[in-house]
């Protein structure tokens, strides 16, 4: 299967007076043409550092990529100057950011936002620019497409701006859509929404999506494969269906375990026990063992690679013997 884009051996750090913060460690992954790949994890496991790497948002010194391949259409997005870079950007990958009100000008009208791309990228008049904006905001399901492109950002609901997001990052039609948490603080029937305006879109244009996020209801209703990170590093990866109802890494049954079930109540719901250990400190070791109860004394002293295990999936874990008959 051809592939939008390919990652291979990413790594992205980040420098502070105390040292190295590894944000992105040895990432390499692939999103297939036309597919969903999601990336779930805890907080500050490196999804969105990764989006922001594969964007070129990362802002040097204080961030930088540090090695790693990056091929989109046959180029390397690593190794492109920043002209090159921008035409790329918001026209064949685009993203929707986490925080749409904080991502958007709040002293530009919602309309002039959307004809920017159009203009920029597409060599739009205006006039023309301006019918379009106006038809994404109606395709992305907004009523009254005309005046809410003379409105300004603070006029909007979260769910209103959020579609807005999307008619932006849509607008130019790109091969690869990268949406960063695009249904956070949503209530869920607005997140239901969006979700099936992004699979519509998907459908209709045969685009690749590449979704983070930290909602296992939303990866199991959209992903077509699935990324495990922790601690910056990819810990297990496999088919939707299969990591689902076969899961490796204790992390991801641990993370599956914690998803509340509908109508099974709980005195308590499961937690993984421990905190996420501090980017500053990480040990040539398992970065999740002290945090797992089939902790080995090997998982102490020394890293698992990421291997396969059977046909669908990959597994960086100790426990299985194809890791093991690696060391």
């Amino acid at each position: 299967m051809d592939n939008s884009i390919e990652i291979d051996h990413l790594s992205t750090y980040f420098y502070t007076e105390e040292g190295a913060v590894k944000a992105v460690d040895d990432v390499s992954f692939r999103v297939p043409l036309g597919q969903t790949v999601c990336i779930v994890g805890e907080s500050g496991c490196g999804k969105s550092v990764t989006a922001m790497s594969i964007m070129g948002l990362v802002e040097e010194p204080g961030g930088k990529v540090i090695s790693g391949k990056i091929d989109f259409s046959g180029e390397d997005l690593l190794k492109l100057d920043k002209h090159s870079l921008r035409s790329i950007r918001g026209n064949e990958i685009a993203m929707i950011f986490q925080e749409p009100m904080s991502s958007l000008n709040p002293v530009m009208k919602i309309g002039e936002q959307i004809m920017e791309p159009l203009i920029i990228h597409l060599k739009m008049s205006k006039k023309q620019a301006r019918t379009r904006a106006i038809e994404l905001i109606e395709q992305v399901g907004i009523s009254r497409p005309e005046q809410i492109a003379d409105s300004y950002p603070h006029e909007l609901s979260g769910g209103m701006l959020q579609r807005i997001m999307i008619a932006i990052a849509i607008s130019c039609n790109p091969k690869l859509l990268i949406a960063d948490e695009p249904t956070t603080a949503l209530d869920v029937t607005i997140q239901a929404q969006i979700l099936d305006m992004l699979r519509d879109i998907k459908t209709n244009s045969n685009m690749s999506i590449l979704l983070i996020t930290h909602d296992l209801g939303v990866v199991a209703e959209m992903a077509d494969y699935v990324i495990v990170m922790y601690s910056g590093k990819i810990v297990e990866e496999g088919e939707v269906v299969e990591l689902f109802e076969r899961p490796k890494h204790p992390y991801t049954k641990g993370l599956l375990k914690s998803k509340p079930i509908i109508n099974q109540r709980l005195e308590e719901l499961y937690s993984i026990p421990g905190q996420v250990p501090n980017p500053l400190d990480l040990q040539e070791s398992c970065y999740f063992h002290d945090r797992c109860e089939q902790c080995m004394s090997i998982c102490q002293t020394k890293q698992p690679q990421l291997q396969e295990v059977g046909t669908q999936q990959k597994v960086a874990c100790w426990l299985y013997e194809e890791a093991v008959a690696h060391v």
